[in-house]
Order: C-alpha cells, then sequence, then structure tokens
C-alpha cells in the first residue's frame, strides 16, 4: 500500500533531506585520492549525528556501515573500509539516508576521482541527466512508469546497460516503502501518482552490460562484466503543484 504524507510530514523530510544534501556536499570535497572509504563514512556519520539524526544505514539488515561507498564497478551497497583508498581515476558512488522526527530521506550521487575517462565521464552525466528528466515529469496524476521510461530512454542514447535487479522506492516512515520504481517500462502503465507520494528515484547505469552479481558479504552488488557503474538519487515528493526534491 502507497502511503501519502501529510504537508507537515513532508517538511519533516525535508529536514531529513537537507541533512542527506550536506553530507553529499561535503563528500564532493572529501572524495579524493588517498582518503579511504572507512574515513569518509566517519566524516558522514559526524555529520547526520551532529545534526540530531541517525544513519538510516547503519544496522539495516545488518548493514555494517553509515553510508553506501560503491567504487567503479560496484553498483550499489558498498561497505565502507579503511583497507579501500580511493586513487585517481576511480569513481565512487555515495548513497545517505538520515533518519530524524520519524522519517528517512535517502540520496546518492557517484563522483569522480581526479581525473577520469571520457567515457566514465559520459556515464555520469547521463546517469545524472536520467534522474533530472525524470523528476522533472513528476506531477500528480502522471504513472509511475513514465519515470521509468524516461529513465531507461536516457540509458538508450548511449546503450549504456541499465540495471534491472535494483530500483528505486518508496520512502517515507520507512527507509524502503511502496512503491517500487524500476528503471525501464512502458510510459503510460503503473499507478497514477498523487500529492502526498513520497519517492526515491535512483537511476544506475553501467558502462557495459546490464548483469549484476552480489559478492560474498551478502551486500556488495557489482556488474557482472567488470564495467563501471553510476548512480544518483533523490527524494522527492509529489504536491498540488508537482513536485518538491526533499534532498537538493
Amino acid at each position: 500500500m502507497i502511503e501519502l504524507k501529510s504537508k507537515a510530514e513532508i517538511q519533516k523530510m525535508r529536514v531529513a533531506g537537507k541533512i542527506v544534501c550536506e553530507v553529499l556536499e561535503t563528500m564532493r570535497e572529501k572524495a579524493l585520492p588517498g582518503i579511504s572509504t572507512w574515513e569518509l563514512n566517519q566524516i558522514a556519520e559526524k555529520i547526520i549525528r551532529a545534526a540530531g539524526a541517525v544513519p538510516s544505514f547503519l544496522g539495516y539488515g545488518g548493514f555494517p556501515g553509515s553510508i553506501c561507498t560503491s567504487i567503479n564497478e560496484v553498483v550499489v551497497h558498498g561497505i565502507p573500509s579503511k583497507k579501500e583508498i580511493l586513487k585517481e581515476g576511480d569513481i565512487i558512488g555515495i548513497d545517505v539516508g538520515a533518519y530524524l522526527n520519524g522519517f528517512h530521506a535517502d540520496a546518492a550521487l557517484t563522483l569522480p576521482v581526479g581525473k577520469i575517462s571520457s567515457a566514465t565521464q559520459k556515464l555520469l552525466a547521463q546517469t545524472k541527466k536520467a534522474l533530472d528528466k525524470a523528476i522533472a515529469l513528476i506531477k500528480p496524476g502522471i504513472h509511475l512508469f513514465d519515470i521509468s521510461h524516461a529513465v531507461e530512454t536516457c540509458a538508450g542514447e548511449y546503450k549504456f546497460g541499465v540495471v534491472k535487479d535494483y530500483c528505486g522506492h518508496g520512502v517515507g516512515r520507512e527507509l524502503h516503502e511502496d512503491p517500487s520504481i524500476p528503471n525501464f517500462g512502458a510510459a503510460g502503465t503503473g499507478p497514477v501518482l498523487k500529492p502526498g507520494m513520497t519517492l526515491a528515484i535512483e537511476p544506475m547505469f553501467n558502462l557495459g552490460g546490464d548483469k549484476v552479481e552480489v559478492l560474498n558479504d551478502d551486500w556488495t552488488v557489482v556488474t557482472k562484466d567488470g564495467s563501471f557503474s553510476a548512480h544518483f538519487e533523490h527524494t522527492v515528493a509529489v504536491t498540488e503543484e508537482g513536485h518538491i526534491i526533499l534532498t537538493a
């Protein structure tokens, strides 16, 4: 069942979203060659707790980190580690959630570490473009899979692999709520959007094929062909007028 939030509840999510935004902006400055993903995790957790919030991911299903740090071929759910040191030419997906006053907000971005290849630059730019195009559509009355179709179309422009095994989702009192929001689908299908829906939209594109697998830690998702993967995400509320990005 899709839960609709009141304007007061959406405002609470906006406050959590600002904390997530602050973490991601800090990660832009800190994700440099030589830093470990464990250090990035510590910085992020400090910001979240200093704001009076709790990291949404820490302990969720047993996840050991406060953020997900997904390097290169890691699609999502990378676990922060002291042994994992960023180097020039890497890309890192950083996924952050904050829980405050009974509500979660969730967002992610993929950052270049120093100078990256032109093909990888295109991957990051197009995945971010897919997020922007999908969000631009959001308003009452459109179908959920209009969002999915917009994302898939962006991937098709460059024949990027669209990750099908993982998807966006509703978010609010729980970190993952209905509906599931795949990154592929037919326009004009799926549930109709209504004011009060709060959605985490998150395109995931691979430089190669769309197949992924989970490593032995039961968390880390990687591309099967070893190609680089990019992931961008925002939490968005559907409003009477259109939408608000709660993690901007």
